[in-house]
């Protein structure tokens, strides 16, 4: 996103995603777009506005719950109160997510780290995690 970076469209991973979101929960409104935030699922229970994010496992729970987080604060800033839900159907299993101060704070400290890196001339030196094998943005660092 920042320097208009996109992950791999045809990276397996992210069309993985693409289709188990397409094919799972499909009586909810799906793929809402904005700005720079797509939002998988989009309802309303009751009088509360719940924004969903479709995830293929729980193996990386952690940042997926802070990547829903980031989509509650931008909604927040837009004048609209949300809450989450994390979905991974193929485990049937469903983790609510609300902006706690700790939440919060965890967020802005990521935010701080992510524009340090984004303000440097150049990108720092790559060094390979578990993540990496199904990043989106792998060819960037490994080209």
């Amino acid at each position: 996103m920042a320097r208009q970076l996109e992950p791999a469209q045809e990276n397996p991973f992210i069309e993985l995603g693409r289709l188990l979101s397409e094919e799972s929960y499909k009586r909810d409104r799906k793929e809402i777009r904005l700005d720079n935030i797509v939002i998988d699922i989009l309802r309303k229970d009751d009088e509360q506005v719940v924004i969903g994010e479709v995830k293929k496992s729980s193996r990386f729970e952690k940042s997926a719950m802070m990547q829903l987080a980031f989509y509650l604060s931008r909604i927040r800033d837009m004048g609209v109160e949300a809450k989450g839900e994390l979905l991974f159907p193929k485990e049937r299993k469903r983790i609510d997510v609300t902006l706690s101060p700790e939440i919060e704070n965890e967020l802005k400290s990521a935010e701080e780290d992510i524009r340090k890196i984004v303000s440097c001339e150049s990108p720092p030196e790559a060094r390979k995690n578990r993540y990496c094998k199904s990043c989106g943005y792998n060819e960037f660092c490994w080209a």
